[in-house]
C-alpha cells in the first residue's frame, strides 16, 4: 500500500478534487477507481448529465449542487486518465475551453458587430470551419457535428434545425399527419405513436433513428449537389 496523503483543503476545491482523483488513481488508492478507462466510464457522464436535468427540472438547488459536482468529477476523471497516458491533463482541457469561449465570442471579446442571436450563431459555426479547415477534423458538410449517441428525437431535432439554419430545407422534410398541432396536441400524439410503436413490438427510438438517419442521406446528397 502507498504512503496516504492528507488534502490540504486550504487550496481552490478544483485543486483538492484534482488531487482526490489522482490519488483514487495511484498505487494503494481505489481498485475500482484503478481498473476503469475512457471507455468503461464514458456512459457515467450521460447518466449524470440526466440527474442535472432532474434536478434542475424540479428546481431542487441541493439536488443541482451535488448532481454538478458528479459531473465534473467525470471531466476530472477523464483528465487523469489523458494525464496518466500523456495526452493532456485538466488545465489543458480548462484553458483549451477558455480560449475557445474568447475564440467564438468576438462580439463580447474583440470587434465583431454580431448583435443577435442569428448573427452569433452564424459567425460561431463560421469561427469554427475556420478553426478546423485543413485539420483531421475538418467538417465537409454543415450536417457534420450531430452526436451519433444523442437521443434519437433529439438528434431528429438537430439535424432539422442544421439543415434549416443552413438552408438545406424550407418545408417540412417529412408531411405530418395533421395540418396543425398544439403543445398538447403533439404531446400526445408523440405518445400515441409511442404506445402504438410498442405494443406492434417495434421500438420507437430505433425507428426514428433509422429515419433520421434516412432523411440526414437525403440531405447529405442535397447538399452535395448544390455545392456543384
Amino acid at each position: 500500500m502507498g504512503a496516504k496523503r492528507k488534502i490540504n483543503k486550504k487550496k481552490p476545491a478544483i485543486n483538492d478534487l484534482i488531487e482526490v482523483m489522482a490519488q483514487l488513481r495511484a498505487p494503494g488508492g481505489c481498485p475500482w477507481d484503478r481498473e476503469q478507462d475512457h471507455k468503461s466510464i464514458r456512459f457515467h457522464a450521460v447518466e449524470e448529465v440526466y440527474e442535472l436535468i432532474d434536478a434542475i427540472e424540479m428546481e431542487d438547488d441541493h439536488e443541482m449542487l451535488e448532481e454538478c459536482g458528479d459531473l465534473l468529477l467525470q471531466v476530472v476523471f477523464h483528465c487523469q486518465l489523458a494525464e496518466e497516458r500523456k495526452a493532456f491533463d485538466f488545465e489543458k482541457a480548462a484553458r483549451t475551453i477558455t480560449d475557445k469561449l474568447i475564440r467564438r465570442h468576438p462580439h463580447v471579446f474583440s470587434n465583431s458587430d454580431a448583435d443577435n442571436v442569428d448573427a452569433v450563431w452564424e459567425q460561431w459555426e463560421k469561427i469554427k470551419r475556420e478553426e478546423k479547415e485543413g485539420t483531421q477534423h475538418e467538417r465537409s458538410s454543415v450536417l457534420d457535428g450531430i452526436p451519433r449517441h444523442l437521443p434519437a428525437l433529439q438528434r431528429a431535432e438537430k439535424l432539422v434545425k442544421k439543415a434549416r439554419k443552413n438552408r438545406l430545407t424550407h418545408k417540412p422534410l417529412v408531411k405530418p399527419t395533421k395540418q396543425r398541432y398544439t403543445k398538447e396536441t403533439l404531446s400526445k400524439e408523440l405518445f400515441a405513436l409511442a404506445e402504438y410503436a410498442q405494443n406492434k413490438g417495434w421500438q420507437p427510438e430505433a425507428l426514428l433513428r433509422a429515419e433520421t438517419k434516412k432523411q440526414e442521406k437525403e440531405l447529405r446528397k442535397k447538399e452535395s449537389q448544390l455545392a456543384k
